[in-house]
């Protein structure tokens, strides 16, 4: 018995010397940034490249924890469904008090199970937004230098469950976050990294990260199913497909139109063919295929096409295409939605952040009582025009049933007509 007790006392002291050494070893003191100015201008280069106002329009998140812990944060209403286990809590973050706790689905008090939630939840969506939070109340910004390169200390000197903690961010070369290194309350070794490497895009149009790797032993710290999206401005637009009736656009296949009657189109839109036409020029145009597209000049084919007739044609349907069809292109792929509030009314922002010619533009639209869009204002992302605005007017109901229109009004009150506008099978 003296044997094995022997045995175990060195077996801790062992273990006691290689958890000194380790310390010893990996152990970083925290680095003495400066703050200032540069400090908050790398902040702010970091949160642009994250798209930050984005972030901030998001209304819905949900993930979990490694498995355990599982979350939905109505964000914009500081409400987040905290479970785990048997237990469940609707967690007032900014009101704990309002809190309901329910433990195998029945409603009980329980104020410690609130307290837990709310650690749970401090630290749980930390590991998801933490970027986007380097201006919160209570924080402090400083430049440092990390092999070679800037980085941002932000230490957290009050709030949350573990007041003090600083975390200093590795940017990559667009100043998009890569990892962090942290001076934790929790985790004794100073300077532990964690990756922010495994980003996902949102159907919200913020990216979010899925899982981290931690230094320190390789432990996997999973989010799950991350998702974040506008549940309030999916519902506006949905009305708005429906006044419009965007199913029969959706079985609509042929649209012939004008723009300004300089240029005229016909549109097969089950194969996506279109025939552009302007001046002594037609283009059959493969808008997904660019390669098969033909050039006629006064009606004779080109043998060796013009591919820069090509891409001007691929152009003018993008733009021209899009003051036809716009409402019926909420849903798009790369399209974020959010709701903008304008005299006291919704408004259902629209951005492209990605296809067609501008990717990253952006337009409010205003509706009437019956959800049909009567104007937008356009932010195109050039910065040429912010806030114009142009009216959606002279609505008809097309052969094919769907709803289109005929002529806009341009900020100055310059006419632009959509010719003679047909939609059939």
């Amino acid at each position: 018995m003296k044997k094995l007790f022997k045995f175990i006392g060195l077996f801790f002291l062992l273990l006691i010397i290689v958890g000194g050494i380790y310390y010893f070893i990996n152990n970083e003191p925290l680095p003495q940034g400066k703050k200032g100015k540069e400090a908050d201008a790398l902040a702010i280069k970091m949160l642009n490249a994250l798209h930050h106002e984005t972030y901030e329009n998001t209304e819905i998140l949900e993930w979990s924890f490694r498995g355990s812990n599982f979350y939905k944060w109505q964000k914009n209403e500081d409400i987040a469904t905290v479970s785990w286990d048997n237990n469940k809590v609707v967690l007032h973050t900014k009101q704990p008090n309002l809190s309901e706790v329910f433990v195998n689905a029945k409603k009980v008090k329980n104020p410690k199970l609130i307290k837990k939630a709310t650690n749970y939840f401090n630290n749980d969506s930390f590991w998801l937004v933490a970027p986007y939070k380097v201006f919160d109340k209570d924080t402090e910004r400083r430049l440092v230098k990390h092999d070679g390169k800037d980085a941002l200390l932000v230490t957290y000197t009050s709030g949350g469950s573990t007041p003090g903690d600083s975390y200093l961010w590795i940017l990559d070369e667009n100043y998009f976050p890569i990892a962090y290194k942290m001076w934790t309350k929790i985790i004794p070794i100073g300077g532990v990294s964690a990756t922010w490497s495994d980003w996902k895009k949102t159907d919200a149009g913020i990216q979010l990260p899925t899982k981290h790797m931690l230094s320190l032993f390789g432990i996997e710290i999973s989010m799950g199913d991350v998702k974040a999206y506008n549940q309030n401005a999916d519902d506006l637009a949905n009305k708005i497909l429906k006044a419009v009736k965007h199913k029969a656009y959706k079985n609509t296949r042929y649209l012939e139109w004008s723009f300004a009657d300089k240029r005229h189109f016909k549109w097969d839109k089950e194969k996506h063919i279109v025939d552009v036409s302007w001046d002594s020029v037609k283009v059959n145009l493969h808008p997904a295929n660019i390669k098969n597209s033909t050039v006629y000049f006064n009606s004779v084919k080109q043998e060796n096409p013009s591919q820069k007739i090509i891409k001007k044609a691929w152009n003018i349907f993008n733009n021209d295409s899009f003051w036809l069809v716009a409402p019926h292109k909420l849903f798009d792929d790369g399209v974020v939605r959010n709701i903008i509030n304008i005299d006291d009314k919704d408004a259902l922002q629209v951005t492209y952040t990605s296809g067609g010619t501008t990717p990253g533009d952006a337009y409010v639209w205003i509706l009437d009582t019956n959800y049909i869009p009567k104007s937008y204002k356009m932010y195109l992302k050039n910065g040429r025009i912010t806030g114009t605005p142009a009216t959606w007017e002279d609505w008809i109901t097309t052969k094919s049933g769907t709803l289109l229109p005929t002529n806009h009004t341009l900020g100055k009150g310059k006419q632009l007509s959509m010719g003679t506008v047909k939609a059939y099978n």
